[in-house]
């Protein structure tokens, strides 16, 4: 019996395109163990938006060599990729190393290895390959309630603390029909949600001939589908034409998670963001006007290179005003090779991390503040998994909103929506919600 066993670093893009390559090595015969085990072939999806990924991406590679240094082991994504490209990695750190746009080609690498047993590399520079999307697709997934789905690759964006273009190339989009056709597979085996997502979601399409709403309004048609959420937006997205449209259709999730990093105009020009404060603001109106108290969640750096405590002060109240349901905290962290690390005025982490808990213990209240304005509304709740809250076992699902919510019931509710009202907090992140 052939073992393979892979790992995930990273973000939601990643991880679609672990489970694809999984499908892949099932399909060649393999059994799939959890990365604990001991297996014949590991692979690890590396990442490499920060040092520390990168330094993470390292471990989990000599950790699988340490659980069977007889297995064939496999490093995929961005850190090898980045590392190949700046030669910076030893090419000998995984006896198979497969670069982005190329994990489709797991299986036969493996193979090669099998029959030559000799180190391979299949990483091109991204940059300057033919720009075509790398098809991948899943048949199900391990959530059998939601299902991640990728439509898009590479960023043209070069924000200046982000090593992502060099990671994983210039915008490419996947085709409409190929998506539905993947989404349909998915929807007859059981999946009720899907999140559609991309490294850089905003650019989806090609100019004159189809965007993201145009694919938004294909995937609407799907039976079995009953929830269509979306992956990470830049706010220029956001117009009337787009938010109303999406509006229109019942299975779009208010959930809606717009890229910020910081509220100081200063700053978002040092970061090369393409928007200002006040741009962004009307992006969160438009979509208030045409959803009913919609989750607007966002990524916030502080301590970016020549963050002034004006500058601070300035994002932390133009944060307040918008008043996110969740706000993700990062403390900058060097990049090398962009231009954010070599810029002057680098901030010292121990200011990094005082501005860092303000804003988390800002984000904290927001939150609760949103899940509490949702007591007493009604709400429709699909339910994943059993989880025990203080000795107490509930079903654990998620409203539209994405709101964490908790029920008691002696039936089986796995991806089963149940409407209620949300009548109580259980605790500061999990609501209780009442049946119909």
């Amino acid at each position: 019996m052939k073992r393979a066993a892979l790992h995930n670093l990273g973000c939601k893009v990643n991880a679609y395109e672990t489970e694809a390559m999984e499908q892949l090595l099932v399909e060649d015969g393999y059994t799939i163990v959890p990365f604990t085990e001991e297996a014949d072939v590991y692979v690890i999806n590396t990442c490499s938006v920060t040092n520390m990924a990168d330094k993470k991406s390292r471990q989990m590679i000599h950790r699988a060599r340490r659980m069977n240094p007889d297995a064939i082991v496999v490093a995929a994504g961005c850190y090898v990729q980045t590392g190949l490209q700046n030669a910076t990695l030893d090419e000998h750190i995984a006896d198979i190393i497969i670069g982005n746009n190329r994990k489709n080609d797991l299986v036969p690498e493996i193979h090669k290895f099998l029959l030559e047993h000799r180190h391979a590399t299949d990483v091109a520079d991204i940059n300057h390959i033919p720009q075509e999307y790398e098809e991948m697709y899943l048949s199900r997934t391990a959530e059998h309630t939601r299902a991640f789905i990728k439509v898009q690759d590479g960023c043209n964006q070069f924000c200046s603390y982000c090593i992502i273009p060099y990671a994983r190339g210039r915008v490419r989009s996947r085709k409409p029909e190929n998506v539905l056709e993947e989404v349909e597979r998915l929807a007859k085996n059981g999946v009720k949600e899907i999140v559609v997502t991309g490294i850089h979601l905003s650019s989806y399409g090609v100019p004159g001939e189809y965007d993201l709403v145009d694919l938004l309004e294909l995937l609407h048609g799907v039976p079995g589908i009953q929830r269509i959420r979306l992956g990470s937006l830049e706010p220029q997205v956001v117009t009337e034409h787009f938010a109303e449209t999406l509006a229109s259709m019942e299975k779009i999730c208010p959930h809606f998670h717009l890229s910020l990093q910081s509220g100081c105009d200063a700053t978002l020009q040092r970061m090369n963001r393409k928007y200002t404060a006040d741009e962004y603001k009307q992006g969160v109106a438009i979509l208030r006007k045409y959803f009913d108290n919609p989750a607007i969640t966002t990524d916030v750096i502080v301590g970016f290179p020549g963050e002034t405590e004006e500058e601070f002060a300035s994002c932390q109240a133009f944060l307040d005003d918008i008043h996110f349901y969740e706000m993700h905290v990062f403390k900058y962290s060097k990049r090398e090779g962009t231009r954010a690390a070599v810029m002057e005025n680098q901030i010292p982490e121990t200011k990094k991390s005082e501005r860092s808990d303000v804003l988390i213990a800002m984000a904290d209240r927001m939150s609760e503040e949103y899940r509490k304005s949702f007591l007493n509304r009604p709400v429709e709740v699909l339910f994943e998994e059993q989880e025990d809250i203080d000795g107490v076992t509930y079903w654990i699902g998620f409203t539209k909103e994405y709101i964490r919510v908790a029920l008691q019931a002696d039936e089986d509710l796995s991806n089963t929506i149940v409407t209620g009202r949300l009548h109580e907090m259980l605790t500061t992140e999990v609501l209780l919600l009442e049946r119909d």
